[in-house]
């Protein structure tokens, strides 16, 4: 006991030092500030993909279909254009410039390095595949290059100084003139070194060097424990750690939940071994990446208006699966606080599931819930009411482990919320 609290104060101490970090602090910041987006994005989806066949069968005949999936193409799909801005904004305005400028530029720099082609018609377009999640990391990079580098062109005074009586939207306009002219040479020149390369470009570069770790495993369950723990640590570090770790092992995941399906579909008795996608999303994944449904709940009980309102926002997305505003409104990109159990509870809703199907308490998935189909429904579908039960338990385990985590945070968040009111009502 004393060992663990030891290692908690040490991992405290430790994230005390990465909030100071102007850089680290401006990543958490600039994530958080997206997040109207996402929950934006996230309700539509749920309206959007709702698993009822009459439900959709009337968005298709009467066109809504159309308008009700265009919000998530223009929020999370291509989350990495909010991003850059955002980081971009928060690290300049701690250092005392203009964060409205730099963030602009950094939307440049982003698009500037990132790949264009030919479309049908022949006009130039941008593919959305590294506008979305894929290109986040690449996003938080430019957005901290940008910032950096146009904070100390300013500091070293290159910039057009205007004479005195020009209105500050236009001085501040001009300023920002050679920090821009010097950040597009350095992109041009990152995007010429990465053409020159295998990889084509930075972005291709970043997703390759994330998957090669995962490339020689397979389909055991030590694989999948592994594949488990990199999800989380990859979104930990502000990957899409779902979809890094889907885009290798989808080749080897696939066929064993076909034959569990095939199986299931022609009345035979289903094969006993892993359906890592399926269980990813049953079991591990309960509620999302990093099994925080039981945070979600746990917010509802928040002291801080923050989190009780960011409970409020995300416990409905949750049960669904859609937990992304959750993780960036926390946000949990590298929050030290809550890594532990963030690795650590998805883990262990694995192997517990391991052992009870390997007893035969619970029967084997048949991969045949689809994805957003909400918690408990999902289990029932997939392997009857001992696996709806056992998702119940899930959750509660969920909660009881996130709760203390999430409830020294939110004493901090209560403290500083209560502090600034007394501060506002003593200015007034």
């Amino acid at each position: 006991m004393e060992k663990a609290q030891s290692f908690r104060n040490k991992l405290q101490k430790i994230s005390g030092i990465i909030q100071k970090n102007k850089y680290m602090s401006s990543i958490s910041n600039g994530l958080a500030a997206v997040m109207p987006v996402l929950i934006g994005g996230a309700i539509f989806s749920l309206i959007d993909s709702l698993n009822l066949q009459v439900y959709q069968d009337f968005l298709v005949s009467t066109g809504l279909k159309t308008l009700t999936s265009l919000p998530a193409q223009v929020t999370t799909n291509v989350i990495s254009i909010y991003v850059v801005f955002s980081i971009a904004y928060v690290l300049a305005e701690s250092f005392k410039k203009n964060g409205f400028a730099a963030g602009i530029i950094a939307i440049m720099s982003f698009l500037i390095v990132t790949p264009m082609g030919k479309m049908e018609d022949q006009t130039m377009g941008i593919s959305v595949q590294w506008l979305g999640a894929p290109g986040l990391f690449v996003a938080m990079l430019v957005a901290i290059l940008v910032a950096r580098v146009y904070v100390l062109v300013l500091d070293k005074e290159f910039y057009i100084k205007m004479p005195k009586g020009v209105p500050p939207t236009i001085e501040k306009s001009f300023a920002a003139i050679v920090p821009s002219i010097v950040i597009i040479l350095i992109m041009l020149a990152i995007r010429g070194i990465f053409a020159s390369t295998a990889y084509t470009s930075i972005h291709q570069f970043i997703f390759t060097i994330v998957q090669t770790p995962l490339t020689a495993l397979g389909g055991s369950w030590p694989a999948f424990l592994i594949c488990v723990a990199a999800t989380s640590i990859f979104f930990f570090l502000g990957v899409h750690g779902p979809l890094v770790v889907y885009s290798v092992m989808g080749a080897i995941w696939t066929p064993l939940q076909i034959e569990n399906m095939t199986a299931f579909q022609n009345g035979m008795d289903l094969p006993n071994h892993i359906v890592p996608s399926a269980s990813l999303m049953i079991y591990a994944g309960i509620g999302g990446t990093g099994a925080t449904i039981g945070l979600a709940f746990a917010m509802l009980r928040a002291k801080a208006a923050r989190y009780k309102t960011l409970g409020r926002l995300t416990v409905v997305p949750s049960l669904f699966g859609i937990n992304e505003p959750l993780i960036f409104g926390m946000p949990m990109v590298l929050n030290t606080k809550l890594l532990l159990p963030f690795v650590g509870v998805p883990l262990l809703g694995a192997v517990l599931s391991i052992i009870a199907t390997s007893v035969g308490i619970l029967p084997p998935l048949r991969g045949i819930a689809p994805m957003g189909t909400p918690v408990v429904v999902s289990g029932f579908i997939d392997g009857g009411w001992k696996v709806a039960l056992f998702q119940v338990l899930l959750i509660i385990l969920s909660y009881v482990i996130y709760y203390p985590f999430f409830k020294k945070i939110d004493n901090q968040e209560y403290k500083q919320e209560t502090a600034t009111a007394e501060n506002a009502e003593v200015t007034a």
